[in-house]
C-alpha cells in the first residue's frame, strides 16, 4: 500500500475536524487564526532547527509564520499560548533524528502546498506561511525522498494534527 492510502484515514479525519472546517469556510477570527500560527510556529520550529540542508530554503516556512503573527498581532492585542496537544507534538519531534522528521515535513509542509493554498484567500491576513517561492520545486524535492514506509510516522503526525485541531476548538468556544 503506497503512503497516501496508508494515511488516508487520518487525512480525511483531520481536514473534517470542526476548526478546520470553519478555517476553510473562512470562519475564524483573527485571534483564532493568531492562535492556529502560533501552533504551526511552534510545529515549524522544533522541526527547522532538525532538518537537514537537503530539504531545500524554499520549504522554511518560520520566518513566513512569523510575519503573519507580526500581521495579526497588531490587531489582535491578546493571543493564546501553544496549547498542550501542540507541546506534545514538539516535545515527539525533538526527540527524533533528522531522517525520522523526514515524514512530518512531508505532512506539514505538503498541507501547505496542497490544501493551505485554498486556505490561503480564507484566513484572515496576508497567508504568508502558504507562499512558496517555487512550489513545483519544494514538492518535487519532498517527492523525491517520500517513501511508503512513513506511513506509521505520518499517521501519527496526523494524530498529533487532529488533537490540536481538536483542542483550538475547545479554545475556541
Amino acid at each position: 500500500m503506497g503512503l497516501r492510502e496508508a494515511t488516508a484515514e487520518l487525512h480525511r479525519k483531520a481536514e473534517k475536524m470542526e476548526f478546520n472546517q470553519r478555517m476553510f469556510r473562512g470562519e475564524l477570527s483573527k485571534k483564532e487564526y493568531l492562535h492556529y500560527l502560533i501552533q504551526q510556529a511552534s510545529i515549524f520550529q522544533c522541526i527547522e532547527e532538525h532538518k537537514s540542508a537537503d530539504i531545500g530554503p524554499d520549504l522554511v516556512r518560520l520566518t513566513r509564520v512569523f510575519q503573519d503573527i507580526v500581521e495579526l498581532s497588531r490587531e489582535v492585542p491578546d493571543s493564546f499560548p501553544s496549547i498542550q496537544a501542540t507541546t506534545e507534538y514538539g516535545i515527539y519531534l525533538e526527540g527524533l533524528k533528522t531522517k525520522d522528521l523526514y515524514p512530518h515535513i512531508y505532512l506539514n509542509y505538503m498541507a501547505l502546498m496542497y490544501g493551505g493554498q485554498m486556505m490561503k484567500s480564507k484566513v484572515p491576513g496576508s497567508g504568508k506561511m502558504y507562499e512558496f517561492d517555487n512550489v513545483n520545486e519544494s514538492i518535487a524535492m519532498i517527492r523525491a525522498i517520500q517513501k511508503d514506509e512513513w506511513a506509521d510516522e505520518v499517521n501519527k503526525g496526523f494524530k498529533y494534527i487532529i488533537n490540536i485541531l481538536d483542542e483550538l476548538q475547545r479554545h475556541s468556544k
